[in-house]
């Protein structure tokens, strides 16, 4: 009896030992995992050339994945991502080329009904026309994050359409550069989007969105045109918002005819009243209450489909409007000030000990966080913005 209960507790301690092992053996090596993955691409007729070219000798991005996992240290304030971007340098470059392109612009507004501006608006904010497409090959930075387990049937999904546009012969596998998550060329396209909207606008046999232009216009025309956009309306505009405007009603799910916005007292941002169209809108408020309002409409909802940030979505709409001679923002605020990753944890934390569900406390000020700060300022007789600012933390605190 002893000599089993030896031999069974020798045993145990075995299986304790290989059941890490065992865990990690899982996963299996890259190599494994890439011949697995060249079998599947065989399978969905990628010829063994393209193969050998692009998967031979391919190794993980290191580099790929710390980008992949890295939190920004600061929450980006809207006043910061703006003047990054639409500056009077990037305004003169835009309209200048406006003008160099307007025959081929006017092609695609009469193609696709997307007005030049804007077009040229989004090829600034995706690449700053063309110079800032990323330096990662592609087909190695969708590999790194389609082994990596976190994401991993997303990136695999777009590592094989990638694997097929080089195929089809439109970008030869070295040019087929973009950002560390696989978005490519001048529009910032992932090879999915490229599958299902890009257009060979110079017609000569392939897409390329790295240095045709006239593919590049016609593919963003067609991606938006077919998102919803109508070329014979504007994103939005900057307005003013009564006194007494209650902030819950801001936000894209609230939409509103421009008469009950009138009736309401909103007003264009020169005191003008709102023009009489039968149009609905949406307040959005991108620097909470203190910050300028917009009246958005139809195209830029459009715009969240090609990228779901708030910030985006008003920067394309308004170096849009100064391309054309719009004017700058009236009402930014003076001091934004960015919170940080710790702030936003401990905001978290506070409105989730005080009984307004934040979710998980994980820096992010994602949509939950929002409605949780919405709630609390209810109750405290602030404005419902939704906005977190120190103001907000400091309440929290006391």
């Amino acid at each position: 009896m002893i000599q089993r209960m030896k031999l069974l507790n020798c045993a145990l301690l075995i299986i304790l030992i290989l059941i890490p092992s065992l865990a990690v053996s899982q996963q299996p090596s890259f190599e494994e995992w890439l011949a697995e993955l060249r079998l599947e691409a065989r399978s969905q007729g990628i010829s063994e050339q393209t193969l050998t070219i692009t998967l031979d000798q391919l190794e993980p991005i290191e580099r790929v994945l710390e980008l992949d996992r890295s939190q920004p240290e600061f929450v980006q304030t809207f006043t910061r991502y703006t003047s990054l971007r639409i500056t009077p340098l990037q305004i003169d470059r835009g309209r200048a080329l406006l003008r160099q392109h307007a025959g081929l612009l006017s092609e695609v507004q009469q193609r696709y009904g997307v007005q030049p501006h804007y077009l040229v608006s989004f090829w600034a904010l995706e690449s700053n026309y063309g110079a800032a497409t990323g330096g990662f090959m592609v087909v190695s930075a969708l590999a790194t994050l389609a082994y990596d387990p976190r994401r991993a049937d997303f990136f695999r999904r777009e590592l094989l359409t990638a694997l097929r546009i080089i195929d089809e012969g439109h970008i030869a596998a070295e040019r087929m550069t973009g950002s560390w998550a696989g978005a490519m060329g001048q529009l910032q396209f992932l090879p999915s989007t490229f599958d299902r909207y890009a257009v060979d606008g110079d017609n000569d046999g392939r897409i390329d969105i790295w240095n045709s232009l006239p593919d590049i216009f016609n593919s963003a025309a067609n991606f938006l045109s077919q998102s919803g956009w109508r070329g014979d309306e504007r994103w939005g505009r900057e307005v003013q918002l009564p006194a007494d405007f209650d902030y819950a009603q801001s936000g894209t799910g609230v939409r509103r005819s421009l008469s009950d916005w009138r009736q309401l007292g909103v007003v264009q941002v020169s005191g003008d009243p709102l023009p009489q169209v039968d149009m609905e809108g949406s307040i959005v408020i991108p620097a909470g209450a203190t910050g300028p309002a917009f009246l958005v409409y139809s195209n830029y909802r459009t715009t969240l489909v090609w990228n779901r940030s708030t910030f985006y979505a008003v920067s394309v709409g308004h170096l849009a409007d100064r391309f054309v001679g719009g004017a700058p923002i009236q009402n930014m605020p003076p001091n934004e000030q960015a919170l940080s990753r710790s702030d936003v944890l401990e905001l978290q934390g506070l409105l989730n000990q005080q009984g307004f569900d934040a979710g998980p406390a994980d820096g992010i000020l994602g949509g939950q966080t929002r409605t949780a700060i919405r709630d609390y300022q209810r109750q405290s007789g602030m404005p419902q913005d939704g906005y977190a600012t120190y103001i907000l933390l400091e309440s929290l605190r006391d």
